[in-house]
């Protein structure tokens, strides 16, 4: 039995947010898809994709009581390495070295929701340390995507101190936690190889503004002589 015992009147948000297209900043969206495509919750709970949505997630989450964040975060530790922050704990975290506009935004969030006069009950993020994001619609690392189910499980026992059960799924309806267009077997399967799509900023177009910029500079030289 878990620590606490949900009402009906509570409601239980699982959010995962980040920049799939940003290689390791995918890691949230990529937990609440598997937990969302892979396991039963009693009661029920909200299993949410929040992508990059910044503010616009404040009303999504304005009468939430629980909320589970699963991110990408800047934390002190190796890259790879997962960390687990509880209400009072999360603005510190999520005010570090910014890695996305996203993330300024969950600090922001969570002002919104205290201005409407509302704070979640519990709050807590699981969060990972990025190996790589400049791999632009690239994969999650191979470091990052072994953390995945260690983070889920890390997830259900933090439901399960809430008084959530979990279950794992075995049938009934496919679930679209995230839209068919980038789930991950769609995303892998049909998205160009880097041989063809560069993902880290193409050499000839880099030295090619880095000569105009070099020459801008010396005609603005030229013309203060």
């Amino acid at each position: 039995m878990g620590e606490d015992s949900i009402t009906p009147e509570q409601r239980i948000v699982v959010l995962g947010v980040g920049n799939l297209l940003w290689a390791d900043e995918g890691f949230g969206v990529r937990c609440v898809e598997a937990l969302g495509d892979g396991w039963d919750f009693s009661p029920p709970i909200e299993v949410l994709d929040g992508g990059t949505l910044g503010l616009a997630l404040v009303p999504l989450l304005l009468d939430a009581t629980h909320v589970l964040l699963f991110d990408a975060v800047d934390h002190r530790g190796e890259p790879g390495s997962l960390l687990v922050a509880r209400d009072a704990e999360v603005p510190r975290f999520m005010t570090s070295s910014k890695m996305s506009l996203h993330q300024a935004g969950m600090n922001d969030i969570l002002a919104s929701l205290e201005l409407l006069e509302h704070k979640p009950v519990k709050f807590t993020v699981i969060g990972i340390k990025p190996v790589e994001l400049a791999d632009y619609g690239g994969s999650l690392t191979e470091t990052v995507q072994q953390q995945v189910p260690v983070a889920l499980q890390l997830g259900i026992e933090e439901l399960a101190r809430w008084g959530i059960k979990a279950s794992v799924r075995t049938g009934g309806a496919t679930r679209e936690t995230v839209i068919a267009a980038i789930a991950r077997g769609r995303y892998e399967s049909e998205r160009p190889s880097a041989d063809v799509a560069c993902r880290v900023g193409d050499e000839r177009f880099l030295a090619r503004r880095a000569a105009h910029v070099e020459s801008e500079s010396a005609d603005n030289g030229g013309r203060d002589e």
